[in-house]
């Protein structure tokens, strides 16, 4: 049974169960379908190879994980509206405003958010985002004509808006673009491989998995220290620069997360720990002295797994109410 907070991600993520890797465009039934579930379209998957610019309407909550252009026309009063976009780890995702058709002094807006939003909490976090949480937030009713392309700084971002007027709404372009160094991250699917690289830079980098997850690290280079030490959290890497953490929890924050460990020195080899909480991070703190990188991998606990972990802290975190 999914948790709540798992459940609030629904509509974002289920696509990942469906896609295994074989295709990276989906499509989402309606809500009233007896699969309220993102399935594989072949409509879809024959415009794509015909070179054909994809457009449908939106929903008031939608999720996006393709390119195309997309409309969004009010059909009644549409006051809690927002659509969720996501793109491979190494994407950027982009959002031109076409058209815009609402009225800001009657209340309405139309905002795009730098990463994703959910009932209040924040990815990346405030600790691991180049700017400020104001600056996250670009609206259309206040920036106008000034700003009609907004570039995401990783591979989530969103939009809210508000419209009164039925008949009004607004068409945006989404599309992806490369990024080399891709510092924090959604994954799309419950299992996978990543090699995150912070080459001289002063920042913080989190890899977010929502799933109960095992998470095998196989090589990791932090330029100061050979060896492995992995610290109880209550020790914590204190006064080292460059270090890796795992953190569980169940939201979406990392700053809010529960440490679980910490990797302060470099190693070749493989640490492995089971994570049984809502959404699993990795989190690399760089000091912006050295070219850090960790790989890893994880792929998700099965339910019998998620039911037997005893064999340390996670569990009492993770899962109160046993």
């Amino acid at each position: 049974m999914l948790s709540a907070f798992q459940f609030q991600c629904h509509f974002v993520l289920i696509f990942l169960a469906a896609s295994k890797g074989e295709t990276r465009y989906l499509e989402v039934r309606d809500a009233s379908e007896d699969e309220p579930f993102l399935l594989l379209s072949e409509d879809l998957k024959r415009e794509l190879s015909a070179g054909q610019i994809y457009r449908r309407s939106l929903r008031c909550i939608d999720m996006l994980s393709i390119e195309g252009q997309f409309t969004f026309t009010a059909e009644q009063p549409q006051l809690h509206c927002a659509t969720f976009f996501i793109g491979e780890p190494e994407e950027l995702i982009t959002i031109d405003y076409d058209f815009i058709n609402i009225n800001c002094q009657g209340g309405d807006f139309l905002k795009v958010f730098d990463g994703w939003m959910l009932k209040g909490e924040k990815f990346p976090s405030s600790l691991d985002h180049p700017l400020p949480t104001s600056q996250r937030y670009i609206d259309f009713c206040e920036s106008g004509n000034i700003q009609r392309s907004i570039r995401s700084s990783q591979n989530v971002a969103m939009i809210f808006f508000r419209i009164h007027q039925p008949g009004n709404g607004f068409t945006i372009t989404v599309e992806k673009n490369a990024n080399l160094f891709p510092c924090n991250v959604i994954s799309r699917t419950p299992s996978g491989r990543f090699t995150m690289v912070i080459p001289h830079q002063h920042r913080n980098c989190s890899f977010s998995i929502i799933y109960p997850v095992v998470i095998k690290i196989s090589d990791l280079i932090l330029g100061h220290l050979n060896g492995l030490s992995l610290k109880k959290p209550s020790a914590g890497c204190v006064g080292v620069g460059d270090f890796v953490e795992l953190l569980g929890g169940t939201g979406l924050d990392p700053s809010k997360m529960f440490p679980l460990a910490d990797l302060c020195h470099s190693f070749h080899g493989s640490a492995q720990m089971k994570i049984g909480c809502d959404n699993t991070v990795l989190r690399m703190v760089s000091s912006g002295k050295h070219i850090n990188h960790v790989t890893f991998e994880y792929y998700q606990l099965d339910l019998q797994e998620t039911e037997n972990i005893k064999e340390n802290s996670i569990e009492e975190f993770c899962f109160p109410s046993i």
